[in-house]
């Protein structure tokens, strides 16, 4: 699915670019003089976890499922070339962790992990100047992340079947992305790479269980292909 919805943007940018080096129809020519301005965006994104061991022999596979993304836009201009971004907003995504190592059924080895995020990303957008109706740039920055699916406060552990992360977390995220700017709105898809800062997993209470005894660093990792429409 993502490779489609990838494929139809890619098409559709080059079109559009086409488009508008053909016709030389300026659009929206004072927008970017404007110092405070606001969107939404939509997209879809695939997560999953960076896992590291603090010995060999403790493996888990993360099988992850398309989510999607969704929330508001609050855009400061700082420069011609510089803007200051806020994005809050939603992001739900599943995976399932197949422990390799722990024998017995899926009760044992088997974890499904559902999140829903509410993320605050603070991000610094750094654009080149404008080619006719469409416009390059850069963003990157840092995000705070409550996790509204977190069990952090459940007593119960793997040894019950729950498997626990944590509530208040942080990422940060960089990507590439274009300004269209239409007759009547600008359109600018981007693609951003998201990695979480601190460990998010909540150990069990057996120091040596075999779900979380060995695991030295679990944090979310994932891309986003964000929408947004100003």
């Amino acid at each position: 699915m993502k490779k489609i919805v990838l494929l139809i943007i890619f098409v559709f940018s080059i079109t559009c670019i086409n488009a508008q080096m053909r016709d030389k129809v300026i659009y929206k020519q004072t927008w970017d003089r404007q110092t405070v301005f606001w969107g939404y965006y939509l997209g879809i994104n695939k997560k999953d976890y960076k896992i590291s061991y603090k010995s060999e022999g403790s493996f888990i596979n993360v099988t992850s499922s398309a989510g999607f993304n969704v929330g508001l836009i609050g855009d400061l201009r700082l420069h011609k070339n510089i803007n200051l971004r806020l994005e809050p907003g939603l992001s739900s995504n599943t995976k399932e962790l197949a422990f390799t190592h722990i024998e017995g059924g899926p009760k044992d080895s088997l974890r499904a992990v559902n999140a829903t995020y509410l993320r605050v990303p603070l991000l610094l957008k750094l654009s080149t100047n404008r080619l006719y109706n469409f416009r390059p740039y850069l963003i990157g920055g840092v995000s705070y992340d409550y996790n509204f699916s977190s069990n952090q406060d459940n007593p119960a552990d793997n040894y019950d079947g729950e498997f626990r992360m944590k509530k208040n977390n942080f990422t940060y995220e960089i990507g590439v992305g274009v300004d269209f700017y239409l007759p009547y709105f600008i359109f600018s898809p981007s693609i951003r790479g998201v990695f979480a800062i601190n460990d998010e997993l909540i150990r069990d209470n057996n120091t040596n269980s075999p779900w979380t005894g060995n695991v030295d660093y679990f944090g979310t990792r994932g891309i986003f292909l964000k929408l947004a429409f100003h």
